[in-house]
This record gives C-alpha cells, sequence and structure tokens, in this order.
C-alpha cells in the first residue's frame, strides 16, 4: 500500500469562497479565483500572506478556474469569459467571451500549448493558449437530461502527451477524443453520480465534478458523489470511479462515508497506482487511495470544503475552499 502521508503545516483565512487554486514554481506564489470576482496573488512564505486582488476590468461574476502558463495566468468565470493576465503586473492583457453560460473548469496541456474549457452551454472548447484563437468546438453532449431540465459540463483534462481530451456532465457521462482529429474514441458513464428526486423537489444533483488522466494516458478517474438521499444537501458519499477508457471497463468504484460531498479535484501520482482526492460538503476532506488494494491508504480533514489544490511533486500541497487556503507537506 501506498504509504505517504500529509500533515497540514498552515492555514489562512480569505475573504468569500476560493473556487480554484495554481502555483507558480519558481517563486511558490499561488493564484486564485474568488467569488469576489477577482483573481488573487498568494504568497505562502511572505511573512503575513494577504491576498492581493488583480486589477483593471476583470470578470463580471465568480472566477471559477484558473490555470498558469509561465508568468501568465488563465482565468475562467460565470460571466463565460476566459481572461489571460500577466502575473509580474497582475493585469489583464486579453479578454475573451468565449461562452454563452458558466465556465466551469480550464486546464492547460502540458506543454502549455493548448487550453481546454467546458462551460454550461454544453460545449467543450479547445484554444491556441498563447493567441487565444479557437481551434475546435465539441457539442456532443447531450444537452438536456434524461428528465427534461438542462445538464451541465463541469470537468475537463488532457492527457500528459498532449493527445487526448476528456470532458464529463453531470448525467455523469465521460466523453474520450483525439485531440489532433476529434474524434470521439469513447463514451463513457457513472450514471451513481447523478441523483434525481421525482417526488419531493423534481430535482437532481451531482455530476462528474473532476476528471484526471493517468500518466500514460490509459486510464480516467472521475469525481462526484453517490447516492443523494436528501437533494439539499451534499449528503452522499465522497466517489471515485477509474476506468480503462479504451476497452470502458470500471476498474474501481471508490466511496468514503466517513468525510462526505463531492470530489471537486483528483490526481494520479505519476506511479498510476495512487489517487489524490479532496472535495467536501459543508466541511472538507484530502484524500489519498491506493488503487491496488481499492482503500484509503491517507485521509486528513480540511479546516473548509476544498474545492482547488494544487501539488508540488507530491511533496506539497495547497488546497484553497470557503473562507481559506490551507498548506500540506507529503511525506513518505
Amino acid at each position: 500500500m501506498f504509504e505517504a502521508k500529509f500533515n497540514k503545516t498552515n492555514d489562512w483565512g480569505i475573504p468569500g469562497i476560493a473556487f480554484a487554486v495554481c502555483r507558480h514554481a519558481e517563486s511558490g506564489k499561488l493564484f486564485f479565483g474568488s467569488s469576489d470576482f477577482k483573481v488573487h496573488e498568494f504568497d505562502p512564505s511572505a511573512e503575513k500572506p494577504e491576498p492581493i486582488a488583480f486589477e483593471g476590468d476583470g470578470h463580471q461574476s465568480y472566477v471559477t478556474t484558473v490555470a498558469l502558463i509561465g508568468n501568465t495566468l488563465i482565468s475562467g468565470g460565470y460571466d463565460g469569459r476566459l481572461i489571460w493576465w500577466n502575473t509580474a503586473e497582475r493585469k489583464a492583457v486579453r479578454t475573451q467571451d468565449a461562452h454563452a453560460k458558466w465556465i466551469r473548469n480550464i486546464v492547460v496541456s502540458a506543454d502549455g500549448k493548448l487550453l481546454a474549457s467546458v462551460a454550461d452551454d454544453m460545449t467543450c472548447k479547445l484554444w491556441d493558449a498563447q493567441t487565444g484563437e479557437l481551434q475546435q468546438t465539441f457539442s456532443d453532449h447531450v444537452p438536456i437530461t434524461e428528465h427534461g431540465y438542462p445538464s451541465m459540463l463541469y470537468a475537463v483534462a488532457i492527457s500528459m502527451d498532449g493527445k487526448l481530451l476528456a470532458s464529463a456532465d453531470k448525467q455523469g457521462y465521460i466523453i474520450v477524443r483525439n485531440i489532433e482529429s476529434g474524434e470521439t474514441l469513447a463514451t463513457l458513464h457513472a450514471p451513481i453520480m447523478y441523483t434525481w428526486d421525482p417526488r419531493a423537489r423534481r430535482h437532481s444533483i451531482g455530476g462528474i465534478r473532476s476528471l484526471a488522466f493517468s500518466a500514460d494516458g490509459s486510464q480516467i478517474a472521475a469525481g462526484g458523489i453517490g447516492t443523494i438521499g436528501n437533494i439539499d444537501h451534499l449528503g452522499g458519499n465522497a466517489r471515485v470511479e477509474v476506468f480503462d477508457w479504451k476497452s470502458a471497463e470500471r476498474l474501481h468504484e471508490l466511496e468514503d462515508s466517513k468525510y462526505k460531498g463531492l470530489v471537486e479535484r483528483l490526481e494520479f501520482h505519476p506511479n498510476g497506482k495512487t489517487l489524490l482526492t479532496a472535495g467536501g460538503d459543508n466541511g472538507g476532506f484530502v484524500t489519498i487511495y491506493d488503487l491496488e488494494s481499492k482503500k484509503i491508504a491517507h485521509q486528513e480533514q480540511a479546516p473548509m470544503h476544498v474545492h482547488g489544490h494544487v501539488l508540488d511533486e507530491w511533496k506539497s500541497l495547497y488546497t484553497v475552499g470557503h473562507g481559506k487556503i490551507a498548506a500540506w507537506t507529503i511525506e513518505g
């Protein structure tokens, strides 16, 4: 079993909710998107760390997702905009009206050339990450759920080699594509992550909230929540499913009843046998799964519902969420 453990070393209060975070490898500075409609810089090494808001004409709603390429930060928000920022000057350099509805997630390829975005307009788009030029649009997720209500497109991932693109929606469908050709390679389904209440509320909740490819691209992990009894609350078990996407074989179904809620972010260890997840409901959690034993290898309660995390080579971890940023060390 994977024996690494992590310990929370510090946490800091911040105003509002931080939805996503990335880290500059050289400076160690963090950048996060917030419910105050702003992008912030945060230096954990400072004597008294404080969020510093970026300046200028930015987002007009929640900043839900961020990605970093060198000294350029890209953010997406509920206003449908993608914004490119100069991190040294903390100013916007390009604004793109990218989606017709809320942007839920963006991700950049390992080589920094491609940017993928997903939104509630049910499109997955590929952009030139440097110029902002739109390269491809995919509209193959079903926009209306089987119960006749609008679906949502929550998660997107690009494989390490930059050849595969995956997106996932509210009903638990995952579509894997070849980036160069645009061909659909596989459609997978995790139906337990979608709960429909036909009686009390006529409403649904859940969906796949996070996606990650293994380092070799052969597996894809999806994070969300298990079946929910009361859909007014996130009372279901935190849930992860792992697929061999080529064969459509479901390799793992992992649920955690101790720390319930949404798996908002997840990431494979380079060994392909270990998975780190984070999320929450009213509270939060950080969990490491050992995929060989199909068991939790280590787990800690987070001081907030975690919406985003960033790893530094599996040596340190930063989590962001409701009113807090937390720092963790990983040992072993």
